[in-house]
């Protein structure tokens, strides 16, 4: 499955490589690919949505 998040927190080239690295952590299989630009996260994974959405709020990151 792959998703799309809208993440407004993303504000710097640093929050974005540890945002990247955390959902790894947690997804190791997930391809994850961060556009700071547009703030946007797309990952492919077999995780749930609510799951990819919980590792990002634990990052305390926001979802918009």
């Amino acid at each position: 499955m792959t998703l799309q998040l809208k993440v407004p927190t993303l504000n710097s080239s640093d929050a974005a490589r540890d945002l990247k690295e955390t959902i790894l952590v947690s997804e190791p299989q997930a391809k994850v690919d961060v556009n700071l630009d547009q703030q946007l996260v797309t990952i492919e994974t077999g995780a749930s949505e609510e799951t990819i959405k919980q590792i990002i709020s634990a990052a305390g990151h926001q979802i918009g």
